[in-house]
């Protein structure tokens, strides 16, 4: 089960509506419990987070998100998608009908290509893996990336949350607690260095 929280994206017809008055977005305290009740009721059923907004039964996540999550190489081909392969970034065009012109005229729907910078491809690593449960393996990630472990976590912040329960390390391994799930966003901000995603 995916289960997210709506976003209000810039450009879409609900921010015209939040905008307009036609419905409010709920306030952070409700966003906050409901993310609970929902991780709370999906691990009741058998369905526990394995990243944080989705939730199988144990052996039974998709690994098709898994490869997002866990940055290994995937092919976006539809309209808008994007993809990751050998270190390239790719996006197809979002509009069906320029996609499928872009098909005719060119044997497939890319609107964008580009090579990604080492620094860039191992931020993307660690934004992705942190949001799972299983979490990143720090020194396989810097091997991968020809990085030192600093450069891809903060040390002394992974520490400090470590202490404050927000933070698991076993050896290499280093994720997010159940209790540091919902302040996620600002977690990451402060464990993967600026320089990296800044790079």
């Amino acid at each position: 089960m995916s289960l997210y929280q709506l976003t209000i994206e810039p450009g879409t017809r609900f921010e015209t509506m939040v905008r307009k008055g036609d419905f409010a977005p709920l306030d952070d305290d409700t966003c906050a419990d409901l993310f609970a009740l929902t991780r709370e009721q999906t691990a009741s059923a058998g369905l526990p987070a394995y990243e944080i907004s989705n939730h199988a039964r144990i052996g039974e996540e998709s690994r098709h998100n898994l490869t997002y999550w866990r940055y290994q190489d995937y092919v976006g081909i539809g309209p808008g998608a994007h993809g990751r392969r050998g270190g390239e970034a790719t996006v197809r065009h979002k509009k069906p009908e320029n996609w499928l012109s872009a098909v005719a005229a060119n044997g497939h729907g890319m609107a964008e290509s580009r090579l990604l910078e080492v620094r860039e491809q191992a931020a993307e690593a660690m934004l992705m893996g942190l949001r799972l449960r299983e979490g990143i393996d720090l020194a396989g990630l810097a091997a991968r990336f020809g990085l030192a472990p600093a450069a891809l976590l903060d040390p002394a912040k992974a520490e400090l949350y470590r202490q404050q329960g927000l933070v698991w390390q076993d050896g290499a391994k280093v994720g997010v607690t159940e209790a540091g799930m919902p302040l996620l966003d600002a977690l990451l901000g402060e464990l993967v260095p600026a320089e990296l995603v800044e790079a």
